[in-house]
């Protein structure tokens, strides 16, 4: 059995000021996000679009607000709200983790309408655009949470090679986050990124990572301890999994879309 390490959560400090391995991790998200958006607008199809390494680092400054600001807004509202109403000066402590990528997601796409009116761009190419850079970006982010020892999983067979003691809590526990960082960002990714280096419908990359994501969350929320958790029609449904079932039906509304819209092919070939 392992034992969760529980590192200092502060990497090092700059004279007065902390900074903290989560933060870091969200550093390594953005600088992957432009890492491989140099890549993908070297793709014959993307740069045919005009995509530029100026859009690029622009659309990264809206991605970072929309990240942040609407992933603490998701972990306020969609997961601890009575907390929060009790303590609202954390709402501010982001360094303390606490981010909902349900919330986040939602905020990126917020800023990247913004970008596009701004810009003049079509949303969904730019939707298609950046989908693959997000899952690696996401898996670092539950690295941070893994540092942090939050979000613990839920309890673990003893003779499971992998089961960890969790500082806080009893018993042998599933390592949540480092299933999360590998089933919905590393695998995600790995499956998006060659579908996204071809020609594809308007629509149809972004649509994919949409579907791609929230199967795996459903999945891995099986893992984890639920922040809240309902019963439908006898069967238990996580707080995660409720966020998670609109993005699987609109994700396979939006491939259906993708593939049967007149025309929607030439766009992208």
């Amino acid at each position: 059995m392992l034992v969760h390490p529980q590192p200092n959560p502060i990497a090092f400090s700059v004279g007065p000021v902390d900074i903290h391995w989560y933060g870091l991790m969200y550093v390594v998200a953005f600088a992957q996000f432009l890492l491989l958006g140099r890549l993908r607008i070297r793709q014959p199809h993307i740069a045919a679009q005009g995509w530029t390494k100026d859009d690029l680092d622009d659309m990264l400054f809206y991605g970072m607000l929309g990240v942040i600001l609407g992933g603490r807004l998701g972990e306020v509202l969609f997961y601890q709200p009575l907390y929060f109403l009790e303590h609202p000066l954390e709402i501010f402590m982001v360094w303390k983790g606490g981010m909902s990528f349900h919330g986040g997601f939602l905020g990126v796409l917020i800023a990247m309408a913004l970008w596009a009116h701004r810009r003049k761009r079509n949303l969904l190419d730019v939707y298609d655009f950046i989908a693959p850079m997000v899952p690696l970006g996401y898996a670092a982010g539950r690295i941070g949470n893994f540092i942090n020892a939050e979000l613990p999983g839920r309890l673990a067979d003893p003779s499971l090679p992998w089961a960890m003691l969790w500082p806080g809590v009893e018993g042998p526990r599933h390592p949540s986050p480092i299933y999360q960082c590998l089933v919905d960002g590393v695998l995600v990714f790995l499956i998006l990124w060659p579908f996204a280096r071809k020609a594809r419908p308007r629509l149809a990359v972004g649509a994919l990572f949409t579907l791609l994501y929230g199967c795996a969350r459903f999945f891995t929320e099986y893992f984890r301890v639920p922040d809240w958790e309902i019963s439908v029609a006898g069967l238990p449904i996580t707080s995660g999994q409720m966020l998670s079932l609109p993005m699987i039906i609109a994700a396979l509304v939006m491939l259906a879309w993708a593939y049967k819209q007149p025309g929607n092919r030439a766009v992208h070939a």
